[in-house]
């Protein structure tokens, strides 16, 4: 199999690196909710070598994903774990613990339905520890409204390909993480019109 090989985890990882740099702490065990190519995760792990990092995809996507990390030789990256955030419970052994203290999401929360955002927010508030981070990546509109011309488009390309998908609400995603007992800490504007999200627990 050809690993797919993502253009855009290409250009953004430099630029989200710089923030989770400061967002997670040395020691950290961090779950990445939608690895797919591998390109975000094992560039993080290798530039932070004292964080263990916890890959994970959907049913389809890992076959890609297993091969990406084939030829892996990180010892701070698991084995990749299937998981589909509408599964209750959500399939990882730290979950009984609560053992998480970061996950970390790019790009995912315009792919999946509404009803799975839902799910991935609660998902998320059981798998963190105390005062755990949730670090979420991606466009958002805010008061309903996008915030670049492109966004909107790219918004409209996306519906008519997929109905359920589409740029979530800044304001609906933070309720959901603030009924999860997580608060916003930060909200960075990145390069091609995305946003960082950063909650904490217990702050």
């Amino acid at each position: 199999m050809t690993v797919p090989f993502s253009q855009a985890c290409e250009n953004n990882k430099r630029p989200i690196l710089a923030h989770l740099q400061n967002v997670f702490k040395a020691g950290s065990t961090v779950l990445e909710i939608g690895s797919r190519t591998a390109q975000h995760g094992t560039f993080f792990a290798e530039m932070m070598p004292s964080i263990r990092w916890q890959p994970t995809d959907i049913a389809e996507n890992m076959p890609i994903l297993v091969e990406a990390l084939a030829e892996c030789k990180l010892t701070n990256v698991a084995p990749p774990v299937m998981l589909d955030v509408t599964m209750n419970p959500w399939p990882l052994d730290a979950m009984v613990t609560n053992a998480f203290d970061g996950v970390f999401s790019a790009n995912t929360l315009h792919i999946m339905p509404a009803s799975a955002v839902e799910f991935f927010f609660a998902g998320v508030g059981k798998a963190l520890a105390a005062n755990g981070r949730l670090c979420v990546y991606g466009p958002f509109k805010y008061n309903g409204e996008f915030t670049t011309q492109s966004n909107a488009d790219f918004d409209a390309s996306l519906r008519e390909k997929y109905p359920l998908s589409g740029l979530r609400d800044f304001e609906w995603v933070d309720t959901l993480a603030r009924a999860q007992g997580l608060s916003l800490v930060s909200d960075f504007a990145m390069p091609a019109n995305n946003q960082m999200l950063v909650w904490q627990r217990g702050c």
